[in-house]
């Protein structure tokens, strides 16, 4: 019985840029920060490149689809949207620390909370592990904060409850590799270092920008 063959699977993940206040559209400063997401991943054989399907992550991914070198598939996913992708129960959490955290989850509304875990499995099914074939694979996920958050956690084999306290800046990129009989492995998380220091740190919690 012949084996079928598998092989790394680069996951590239990326925050939307920076949204105007009814997050309806990016702001300058995130259309900048989208383009050069895009001048710096136009090196990168990348396959397609998934988006969520609010307009803060579609237009940032046409921002970046537009900068790279090659014409690739650009996909819309509601795997890849905005979602609460856990919602842990008090005993998970740290003493000193549930009653914060889960009024933070409780804020979001309920449908929200109800279809995260869901599509949280989805995204997990669809954009991670390894693939088939002979061939590596690249590919990038323009999407939000939380959904960024729970790919690190399963990558580090967190507990589920750890998304939560995971930030990620706008147009930050984090990058997944997923390699045959080995574990997950975090090649960069929340780099910005293709953004001017003026673009950068955005939709960043104040009190943690260093």
């Amino acid at each position: 019985m012949t084996t079928a063959r598998t092989s790394t699977r680069f996951l590239y993940i990326a925050r939307h840029g920076e949204a105007s206040q009814d997050e309806t559209e990016l702001t300058e400063r995130g259309r900048r920060q989208a383009a050069l997401l895009g001048e710096r991943l136009r090196g990168i054989p990348l396959s397609a490149v998934h988006h969520g399907p609010l307009p803060r992550a579609a237009q940032t991914a046409r921002l970046v689809h537009e900068g790279l070198s090659r014409d690739i598939p650009l996909q819309v996913s509601e795997e890849a949207g905005d979602y609460v992708p856990y919602v842990p129960s008090r005993e998970e959490l740290p003493e000193e620390s549930a009653d914060r955290l889960l009024g933070f989850v409780r804020q979001f509304p309920e449908d929200e909370r109800n279809r995260g875990p869901e599509l949280a499995g989805a995204a997990m099914a669809r954009f991670t592990g390894v693939v088939s074939g002979d061939e590596p694979r690249h590919e990038l996920v323009v999407t939000h904060a939380f959904l960024a958050a729970w790919f690190v956690r399963d990558a580090l084999d967190a507990p589920a409850w750890r998304w939560l306290g995971l930030n990620h800046a706008n147009a930050a990129l984090t990058v997944v590799r997923y390699t045959p009989g080995r574990p997950a492995a975090l090649v960069m998380v929340n780099d910005m270092g293709h953004l001017p220091a003026e673009l950068r740190w955005t939709g960043f919690p104040p009190e943690l920008r260093v």
